[in-house]
């Protein structure tokens, strides 16, 4: 696609334990306010497609950054960084919300904010993003986009770093929530998706479930085999309006 005139590199924000880390930050150049999201990368890493993901965000008016949650495994590639990271289960969580608050304080602090921010994600940062959403206070919005193991259904799945289920913080939840799942996907699967859609509805949540026949995990990636453009589409533009909702305005292009 054809981006908007946009500011777009990388930017130092102040992470857990007051850790620098590394973040993509994309803005578009216009002279207005504007909401923030933090778009939290897949398992594999902090790689080229996330940084992509922020600038179609920054294309629709949105300020957004994508911080690199691997940044204190490095140096080397995205690929080897995540096999590291994935081979001793993961970020800990502790550790990641505090990252959160430190790309929510870099976003607030921006002048283009309108101090508004979302918090977006895909496949693990689905599951983070759910999970920033029940622990940390500020978000006006969640997007979780095939979030794995937001459910929990084998103790074997929880560890001393990742200790609850998300799903299990729900009810602390406050901002309203996006979720873009597949119907062929088993991490989510479609019957953890209508668990979680009926704790929100039991609890009371502001939320809209959109779910794709045709398509498995990370159908938006159009690198990927995966990938389904029809879909795909579809769900980003649901993203782009459910954003407008909730911390835009967002540009109509």
């Amino acid at each position: 696609m054809s981006y908007l005139p946009m500011t777009a590199g990388i930017v130092s924000f102040e992470g857990n334990n007051g850790d620098k880390g590394e973040a993509y930050y994309a803005r578009p150049n216009v002279d207005r306010k504007m909401g923030g999201v933090i778009l939290i990368h897949h398992l594999p890493g902090w790689d080229d497609w996330i940084q992509e993901a922020a600038r179609k965000l920054a294309h629709y008016g949105f300020a957004c950054i994508a911080p690199n949650l691997y940044f204190r495994d490095g140096p080397g590639t995205p690929d080897d960084v995540g096999a590291r990271v994935r081979a001793r289960g993961g970020v800990a969580d502790s550790q990641f919300i505090g990252d959160m608050a430190g790309c929510q304080k870099f976003l607030r602090a921006q002048p283009e904010s309108n101090g508004k921010v979302a918090v977006m994600g895909f496949c693990s940062g689905g599951r983070h993003a759910w999970l920033a959403g029940c622990s940390l206070p500020g978000f006006d919005a969640i997007v979780d986009c095939w979030g794995g193991n937001v459910v929990v259904d084998d103790p074997k799945d929880l560890s001393p770093i990742r200790p609850v289920a998300p799903i299990d913080l729900t009810e602390k939840m406050t901002a309203p929530v996006l979720g873009i799942f597949g119907n062929e996907d088993q991490r989510p699967s479609p019957d953890q998706v209508n668990r979680t859609e009926e704790l929100l509805k039991k609890l009371g949540k502001t939320y809209e479930f959109h779910r794709y026949d045709g398509v498995g995990h990370g159908f938006f990636a159009a690198e990927r085999p995966a990938y389904r453009a029809e879909q795909a589409t579809d769900g980003w533009r649901k993203v782009y309006a459910f954003l407008d909702k909730y911390i835009g305005p967002r540009i109509t292009v």
